[in-house]
């Protein structure tokens, strides 16, 4: 019997800070050795020869609305998608799931069906909404990852938006449990105002939406949720930032001492204003798409490493709720889990040539600092999980709705052609995807930040 069981040979490994030409070894799920020729054998080995192994991706914004509303998503479909696209673990919003997961009863729910049927890793963001005060403290006793807000409509009838009275009473809760709070950051009464006048005027098209939700509803959530963070003391993360300004605001906030962080998304880079009026629909999402001049500037602080984290925002539905003439009352959502982060490859570093280290750190290091896991998880490092993702950088390849493992097959990405193919997953040593196919049961497990001193 071997000492180690999985060998990967010869591969280019991606840490958060530089390229290595080591061979991994791993036993128990964990890596026990990173040397440049590993001795002795394993029970399996990979040839990694020419293909480069990143830490395997952490999404940490996806909308698998289970339990509930599984005939949206669900986690077996939602985790496999990830797994497909280089993931090891999600972060599960709260508001799609029926009930959402805003008590501690309805985590518990959340749990049993993640722990049945997830393929990969997990965690869960708790809701902080009008009402539920008092029950934040029973989510974070279960390990939720922070506490998610709206600051306008949620687009879900029992996951109401934040008055700035509740959001700075749940800020100073999540402070005192050692908790992060997460914001959804547009202004309500700015959208409702610009939405409702073009409604009454039958004003229903594409452009008319992206009119109704303009970067200044952006900027002006972004300022208020900062100057709550900075008056109660608490860590605010700033979800799918789409502009280049409401980044901006952030990186000023950090400077003079605001526990700031944000994120943005896929398709704020790889998609414009000018490809929702082309696909439509399926290409709608809140905030929406941005000009490319917009797109351009966020572009130059994410080069500049001054956006934290990628998160894809997956929020899928069933097909009908994407049609209609009213582009209004379509649902607001991208499925991009499968996608974002070879999407995310083809766009930085080969059309913009970014170094694969600050990829690396966007889709895993960071994210795992960020929210405070384990240190077995987002690090390279002897002792920490064997969690990865194989790509073979010379690889080109076709988004097609037949390779999608959504439960409903559609994407704004179908049809791009991409650089770079994920090859297999391996999450704590065990392959979860190879060839193109899921390889494993649900071996997924629940990860519980560590706690803000």
């Amino acid at each position: 019997m071997s000492e180690l069981d999985l060998i990967l040979r010869g591969g280019t490994l991606v840490t958060h800070t530089e390229l290595l030409r080591f061979d991994v070894g791993i036993a128990d799920g964990k890596i026990v050795a990173l040397e440049g020729n590993i001795s002795g054998n394993a029970d399996e080995e990979v040839d990694a020869s020419g293909l480069h192994l990143f830490p395997g991706v952490i999404d940490s914004h996806v909308h698998f609305n289970e339990p509930g509303r599984a005939d949206w998503e669900g986690f077996e479909t939602g985790s496999r998608a990830l797994a497909a696209g280089g993931g090891t673990m999600f972060f599960d919003m709260p508001l799609n799931a029926h009930p959402p997961t805003i008590d501690g009863q309805s985590f518990d729910e959340k749990l049993v069906a993640a722990e049945k049927k997830s393929l990969v890793d997990f965690a869960f963001w708790g809701g902080l909404v009008p009402g539920n005060l008092d029950k934040l403290e029973e989510l974070s006793e279960r390990g939720v990852i922070g506490f998610k807000a709206f600051m306008s409509d949620s687009g879900i009838e029992d996951f109401l938006r934040v008055e700035d009275s509740t959001l700075r009473e749940g800020m100073k809760r999540a402070a005192r449990l050692g908790n992060l709070v997460a914001v959804h950051a547009e202004s309500e009464v700015m959208t409702r105002r610009l939405a409702s006048e073009r409604i009454a005027r039958k004003q229903l098209s594409v452009r008319d939406y992206l009119d109704s939700r303009p970067v200044e509803a952006e900027l002006d959530a972004i300022l208020r949720a900062i100057d709550l963070a900075g008056e109660t003391g608490c860590a605010l993360h700033i979800v799918h930032v789409s502009s280049g300004a409401g980044v901006a605001l952030v990186v000023e906030a950090r400077g003079r001492g605001v526990n700031v962080s944000c994120e943005t998304c896929p398709h704020y880079l790889a998609l414009t204003a000018d490809d929702m009026e082309r696909l439509g629909a399926i290409a709608k999402c809140a905030p929406p798409l941005r000009s490319s001049g917009e797109q351009g500037d966020l572009w130059r602080h994410l080069e500049a490493g001054e956006i934290d984290t990628i998160g894809s925002d997956h929020s899928p539905s069933p097909p009908e709720m994407k049609v209609g003439r009213d582009f209004f009352k379509a649902w607001g959502g991208i499925s991009g889990v499968q996608h974002a982060f070879p999407i995310l490859l083809s766009e930085s570093h080969f059309e913009r040539e970014m170094a694969l280290p600050l990829i690396s750190r966007l889709t895993s290091f960071n994210v795992a600092k960020r929210f405070r896991l384990p240190k077995s998880k987002g690090h390279v490092a002897i002792g920490a999980d064997a969690d990865f993702a194989v790509i073979d950088m010379k690889q080109n390849l076709q988004i097609t709705t037949d390779e999608m493992f959504y439960r409903h097959k559609q994407s704004p990405y179908a049809g791009r052609f991409l650089r770079g193919k994920v090859l297999q997953t391996i999450l704590r040593g065990q392959t979860i995807f190879k060839d193109g196919q899921p390889v494993a049961k649900s071996p997924g497990r629940l990860v519980k930040p560590e706690k803000l001193e």
